[in-house]
């Protein structure tokens, strides 16, 4: 299709402006896929070929990250490019999109593409001029780096199928964990209409697989499958409300990975929180820890949170929580206790949880072993014994450890997160720090 964009702003003008209205969407993983560079065209997307840095607040910024327009018919609330929102507006053409993400790349300054953007005219409109943007990046420019794209919701379901076949990863975002909310905070989108591209996208990666079981050359779709966003702290939604959506996305969605993102008040709506409160970021980072728990530590929701006690605790992370309350289970034996049982013990991983069955086959585990594997034995003490013995004298009380836990965070000892260590306010990296584009 013909994009009727006008390209009158200069396109670094453009990308100031759409690069910093990119940087509230979190879900930009730059992992997953394995397809390799077959030597006629630029980039690829082996582990060794993507460069995975972070901000310190955990933001990835590997990516040209970028809105292809921040003209939207929407009017999100917590949203700041809502339509009606006094900001600068910007469109990109796709050819502007391909020569940006060219040079970029060529420069080394990116390993891949995160393209999002707002609705312009309507969604299948918008997503029609992202997938005229990725195949010309494929097969003019002949990039075989990462691209990670989001699916317009409401768009047309072959677009989002053929921008299946041209991205790596896919993303499309709930916003909020419950339909009551997203009605809302964003009157204009649905439930329903985020779904349908969701479990789109699903179907396609699993009739992909089969295809790729018996045709080795089949195009691949979305090989590193699909993630999705919900916004934390712009309504009164439990943690509780917010994980358990989250399982059942992994659980009916084969979905990568949840993101979290800590609500700021960008617009001063009177429905959102007041525009001077803090963003929620420690809540963020609990949730994150959650998360990782239900995807690599064998838990479920309802161990961790309940209708009755809906929130984490946010002086202690979500597995020593879980570990006080439940102390029936301990101290566990490190040197008799199943892989399963140890990635219950706070501060084992599963690194050192392997790292701990394949080592005690040849002997006796002591607890300067333990530190040599890794395992974090200022909380990991409270909870284990090695041939049956603690490693201090301690209580098996959860008012005791957790006071004690709680102690050693506020004399500097515990938990360093990014946003307690000095006071820095952190923020998304922008093309123009530090003379990026400078020579």
């Amino acid at each position: 299709m013909e994009a009727r964009i006008a390209p009158q702003m200069p396109v670094m003008e453009k990308l100031k402006i759409l690069a910093a209205a990119a940087k509230y969407d979190v879900s930009c993983s730059s992992s997953g896929s394995s397809r390799r560079n077959d030597g006629t065209g630029i980039g690829n997307t082996l582990a060794a070929g993507i460069c995975h840095s972070f901000a310190a607040d955990g933001r990835c910024i590997s990516l040209l990250k970028i809105l292809f327009t921040n003209e939207c018919i929407y009017d999100c609330r917590y949203c700041i490019n809502r339509c009606s929102n006094d900001v600068p507006r910007a469109s990109f053409t796709p050819d502007e999109v391909c020569s940006l993400t060219m040079e970029f790349y060529r420069r080394n300054y990116i390993e891949g593409l995160f393209l999002s953007s707002g609705i312009l005219y309507s969604p299948s409109y918008t997503m029609e001029l992202i997938c005229e943007t990725l195949h010309k990046l494929r097969t003019v420019h002949r990039f075989q780096g990462y691209i990670h794209v989001k699916a317009i919701p409401g768009a047309d379901p072959t677009l989002i199928q053929r921008a299946g076949y041209l991205a790596d990863r896919m993303s499309v975002n709930l916003e909020m964990a419950t339909a009551e909310g997203l009605k809302e905070m964003a009157p204009n989108k649905h439930r329903k209409n985020i779904l349908q591209p969701m479990r789109q996208i699903q179907n396609g990666i699993t009739a992909n697989q089969n295809e790729l079981a018996l045709y080795r050359h089949a195009p691949h779709f979305c090989e590193a499958g699909q993630s999705t966003q919900m916004v934390i702290g712009a309504l009164p939604e439990s943690d509780y409300q917010i994980m358990s959506v989250a399982e059942n996305l992994y659980d009916k969605f084969s979905l990568k990975r949840v993101y979290y993102s800590a609500f700021v008040n960008v617009n001063g709506d009177k429905a959102l929180p007041a525009a001077a409160s803090e963003p929620p970021l420690l809540r963020e980072h609990r949730l994150y820890q959650a998360d990782w728990l239900l995807r690599f530590y064998d838990f479920r929701v309802e161990e961790l949170l309940t209708q009755d006690r809906p929130n984490f605790n946010l002086a202690i992370d979500p597995k020593t929580d879980w570990a006080v309350r439940h102390l029936e289970n301990f101290p566990v034996e490190i040197n008799r206790a199943d892989y399963r049982t140890l990635l219950r013990v706070p501060g084992v991983g599963v690194k050192s949880a392997r790292r701990i069955v394949a080592a005690r086959r040849f002997g006796s585990l002591r607890f300067e072993d333990l530190k040599k594997m890794g395992v974090v034995l200022k909380r990991a003490l409270y909870f284990i014994t090695c041939s049956g013995r603690m490693m201090y004298p301690t209580r098996l009380e959860e008012d005791y450890i957790v006071r004690n836990l709680t102690y050693q965070n506020q004399m500097g000892r515990g938990e360093k997160l990014p946003f307690m260590t000095d006071g820095t306010v952190y923020r998304q990296m922008s093309l123009w720090d530090d003379g990026l584009l400078s020579g």
